[in-house]
């Protein structure tokens, strides 16, 4: 999935980040805020934003409609989740396109009040998570979450976020 970039903005930073934020609602951080996440996760888990000085990534928040469809297109789950990572299949000359993270904010808010989180702090989690999905790690075995977890609460603390795997 490929989502069209047009965020002029976005190509002022080491890695340009695309946020579209197509949905409404309280509590939505700043296209900054997005941005600012990505890029520390990208410096942290590959060692410097200059080494992916030409990296692309689209941050889209959406509704509920749009989550449960891509959900079931993708992963054959008829409800809306939290955060999907689409890596990109293709690269751009002078580009690497590493795709697209969908976030559902509705979801997001839910979780956060249910674990008794930060809304913000919920949305820095799943915008590292994503990306970190997108940079090739995963969670589906004990051996890749304990590292891909690490590295989130690495990048978390950058920004004040306590460890999103505390017990409540």
């Amino acid at each position: 999935m490929r989502l069209i970039r047009t965020n002029p903005e976005a190509k002022a930073t080491a890695m340009p980040v695309e946020v579209q934020i197509v949905t409404t609602g309280e509590g939505l951080p700043s296209a900054a805020e997005f941005t600012s996440w990505a890029t520390a996760a990208i410096s942290v888990a590959v060692g410097s934003p200059a080494e992916e000085d030409h990296a692309d990534v689209c941050i889209r928040i959406v509704g509920e409609d749009e989550a449960r469809a891509l959900n079931n297109s993708y992963r054959g789950i008829d409800k809306p989740t939290n955060v999907l990572s689409f890596p990109a299949d293709m690269d751009l000359p002078e580009t690497t396109l590493l795709g697209d993270i969908v976030i559902c904010a509705n979801v997001v808010r839910d979780e956060a009040l249910e674990q008794k989180k930060d809304v913000t702090d919920h949305f820095a989690h799943m915008v590292v998570h994503g990306m970190l999905h997108l940079l090739g790690h995963d969670h589906e075995v004990d051996a890749q979450a304990r590292p891909m977890e690490a590295l989130e609460r690495e990048i978390l603390a950058r920004f004040d976020v306590s460890d999103p795997y505390r017990e409540i």
